[in-house]
């Protein structure tokens, strides 16, 4: 679309019209404007599935691995195919944009969201984010690069205060940003954050650099609820408020350019660039969605999951080679662990969907060796006191006895007004109805145990709760946070103690008022009585003892990794390093599979032979480890964060300041400056091969501002194929840090070159006395292999002074 075109659009519109354009229409949908062939854009929360407008089990949503596993593939080849895929689940929906990807930084491991971001180093998050973009955009689907800027903690994440210094600033926070927007970004999303003082919807640097320097051509939306305020968010290059109607826009920001507050050149720069997006996803009458070749989905979508998962799997430790198992000799195999049977395969908060099929590890397991070996399997331990929704698995509709629950929406005299069948006691968005002022929820459950159990409602505001017409609670939950995460997805529950005998059925009915700012959260949920430790870790321990072969998995919950909070800890959650030690005393041959989202402590990490990491693994997770584990597939993923025992970097603030003392220094950076060691570096990973890195090449001298090549070459001294990362970075002046990478693949014996293409941004900084990037003249060294602490190759360069470009001048990026 040309420019002509859109500024002929925007001028047929009047203040009125253009002024309405800005708020969201609904909490996903922008307003629409007929009169210029403008529908409603439709946007969707990512970024691991596409779940569409609303939350509703009966409409499931393909589930990739975690971002951070994306990240430990360091394959941009197969994030942008994945990207691809999303995109055909976004036009399947009838959504426009996607509000993926977050690439906010690992500044702490205790960070609550960190499985929703990258890496800790902004390269590769920059690369893998700008993959990522470039899939889903692909398929004529806008993504948004989030949460623009600073946006590392979730305490108090509405209103903390990050400051950062300007250098640190642009060389680590902003580079992903700014290599989404040479990728060509359509959107960004500010954050609620403030960063140095400033409110990301008002901060400066949404017009410099994003929108000025970078050339940022697409919308800046704000985060739901992020504009909180009418003058100072207008006059900024903040763009769209979501969702709709806000109260700070509309008739406010109307009445502010009437008064010549806010200049209308400023809206019609907005609503310029809404109309352009539009364009660019179809939304606009005469404009098909900018589609590319990439975009066309892979036919077996399944599989490509399947493959994500492999290429994700980060093998920590193998002692001994004990991976990949042979299935031929083995006879008996345990798997244990909470996990084993139902793995996290994806992380809490706004980011989740509702998958159209979950494969468990031990499901996996199971059929890999069908056929071969008997597959037992024994919990462990009890690692969450949380309440579990109720599901078709243990409760039906007491109406018409099918496999769910029964929802129906009530009047203010308690007659029915609408009912409908759900397949999970946690009911986001039910059908609403303009006469309802209660929900109900309602089922037969049907218990598997003897014993107490804890009978759970959630909701704000007046809550009830009976079993067999019996009324057990009946209280009113003071809403006590404005954070939208927890309003409307997590409200708290109330419990009461039900003591029932295995196999008893007892009918509960939960209800909620519904009022102003009640959200829109309700559940029904139980909490199974709590089973013996010592019982359950000597169980495993002989089942183990008794078994070929021990697959042991362990992991987070939803009360230890997601959105709206930090943690408080690395340690796993129950008594899991318990078992590992064990299971592991009790066979020599014990495999530990850790479903975690980000770093956990791993004190047993040295008693377990094999240590594999899955991650958030997505929707074929059984699948994809089973492949690993049985030598299908070699483990594809290498560390895109440091794992250690403790987080050397906090993530609270203090007095509402978040205070980035460190500067460029987290991750493998901090550590490098230790006299102490993390468990495992940044880079790190294991295959089912060994590589020799034989040689290193790079110019005896790099001009300033060009890019040069690294050439590597390695040879595969193992008896398998296999893949390596290959692994370069650059060291001036006592720093090292990641400068590129590109994957090697070989046969057994074979030797491959490597080239590493190395951008101008690894050897420059940022000057704040100059507002410009210059760079570091003099020697520096490249280093390459296979993690930031195993770098065998050397070689040495030198790079000439450069002019300096006049400030706000666009200098090459970092991709």
């Amino acid at each position: 679309m040309t420019e002509d075109e859109l500024d002929h659009l925007v001028e047929k519109l009047d203040l009125d019209q253009k002024v309405r354009l800005l708020s969201g229409a609904s909490v996903w949908t922008t307003q629409a404007e007929p009169g210029i062939g403008l529908r409603a854009i439709v946007m969707s929360d990512g970024p691991v599935g596409v779940r569409g407008e609303g939350w509703d089990e009966r409409r499931t949503s393909l589930t990739l691995p975690s971002p951070t596993a994306l990240a430990a593939t360091w394959d941009e080849e197969l994030v942008e195919r994945l990207g691809g895929l999303l995109a055909a689940e976004a036009r399947r929906k009838g959504v426009d944009v996607l509000l993926a990807p977050t690439l906010n930084l690992h500044r702490s491991p205790l960070g609550g969201r960190h499985f929703e971001c990258y890496s800790e180093d902004p390269l590769l998050t920059g690369r893998v984010g700008a993959a990522y973009i470039s899939g889903v955009q692909s398929g004529g689907v806008a993504a948004t690069a989030k949460h623009f800027t600073g946006n590392e903690s979730e305490t108090e994440r509405l209103t903390l205060d990050a400051r950062i210094d300007e250098r640190t600033l642009r060389e680590v926070y902003l580079a992903p940003f700014e290599a989404a927007v040479a990728a060509g970004a359509w959107v960004v999303m500010t954050g609620y954050n403030r960063v140095n003082g400033t409110t990301m919807s008002e901060s400066p640097l949404l017009a410099e650099p994003l929108k000025g320097e970078w050339g940022f051509d697409g919308v800046v939306v704000s985060d739901w609820g992020g504009v909180r305020s009418t003058h100072d968010s207008a006059r900024a290059a903040q763009d769209l408020a979501m969702p709709g109607p806000n109260e700070h826009w509309g008739d406010r920001l109307l009445a502010a350019v009437r008064a010549g507050e806010v200049p209308e050149e400023a809206i019609d720069d907005k609503v310029r660039r809404l109309v352009r997006l539009a364009a660019r996803v179809g939304a606009l009458d005469g404009h098909h969605p900018e589609t590319h070749s990439r975009a066309t989905a892979t036919t077996d979508e399944r599989a490509l999951l399947r493959r994500a998962v492999a290429s994700s799997a980060v093998l920590l430790r193998n002692e001994g080679g004990l991976l990949p198992l042979d299935p031929a000799p083995l006879r008996r195999v345990a798997v244990i662990g909470p996990n084993a049977a139902a793995a996290r395969i994806q992380g809490g908060g706004s980011a989740g969907v509702y998958p159209t099929s979950v494969v468990s590890p031990l499901e996996g397991v199971t059929e890999a060796l069908s056929g071969l070996a008997e597959v037992c399997y024994e919990p462990g331990v009890s690692i969450s006191d949380l309440p579990i929704p109720l599901s078709p698995r243990n409760a039906c509709n007491p109406v018409t006895g099918e496999a769910g629950l029964l929802v129906r929406l009530l009047d203010g005299a308690g007659a029915e007004v609408h009912t409908e069948h759900r397949l999970t006691g946690r009911v986001l968005e039910p059908t609403l109805v303009g006469t309802a002022e209660t929900v109900e929820i309602s089922a037969c459950f049907r218990s598997n145990a003897d014993g107490v159990w804890e009978v759970a409602v959630a909701g704000w505001g007046r809550v009830s709760l009976a079993a067999d017409g019996r009324v057990l609670l009946d209280e009113v939950v003071e809403r006590d946070t404005d954070d939208p995460a927890t309003v409307h997805l997590s409200p708290p529950y109330r419990s009461a103690p039900l003591t029932l005998r295995a196999g008893q059925e007892v009918c509960l009915v939960a209800t909620r008022q519904l009022g102003s700012g009640s959200g829109r959260a309700s559940a029904l949920a139980v909490v199974p009585p709590r089973l013996d430790d010592e019982a359950q870790l000597a169980a495993a321990a002989e089942l183990a003892r008794t078994c070929d072969v021990a697959i042991v998995v362990v992991g987070t919950t939803d009360k230890i990794e997601s959105e709206g909070f930090d943690r408080d800890s690395l340690a796993l959650p129950g008594r899991q390093d318990d078992l590992v030690r064990a299971v592991a005393e009790a066979n020599p041959r014990t495999v530990v599979i850790v479903n975690s989202g980000g770093p956990v402590a791993l004190p047993w990490r040295e008693q377990a032979p094999a240590v594999l990491l899955s991650w958030f693994p997505g929707q074929e997770t059984g699948h994809g480890l089973a492949d690993v584990l049985f030598g299908t597939a070699e483990p594809g993923g290498r560390l895109p964060t440091t794992w250690a025992d403790t987080a050397i970097i906090a993530s609270r603030p203090v007095a509402g300041v978040l205070s980035y003392d460190e500067g460029q220094d987290i991750g493998y950076r901090a550590w490098l400056r230790r006299h102490d060691a993390p468990a495992f570096w940044f880079g790190h990973g294991l295959g089912y091969t060994s590589w020799a890195y034989e040689s290193l090449s790079v110019p005896e001298s790099v001009e300033p501002r060009r890019p040069f090549t690294a050439s590597v070459r390695l040879r595969n001294t193992g008896a398998r194929p296999g893949r390596e990362v290959v692994q370069v970075y650059l060291k001036h002046d006592g720093e090292r840090r990641l400068a590129g990478f590109a994957l090697a693949e070989a046969a057994p014996g074979e030797t491959v070159q490597v080239a590493v293409e190395i951008q101008p941004r690894a050897l420059q900084r940022w000057s704040p006395e100059r507002q410009a990037w210059r760079t570091e003249s003099g020697a520096f060294t490249a280093l390459a292999g296979r993690a930031v602490h195993d770098l065998p190759l050397s070689a040495a360069s030198t790079c000439a002074d450069d002019s300096l470009p006049a400030s706000g001048e666009r200098s090459p990026c970092m991709l």
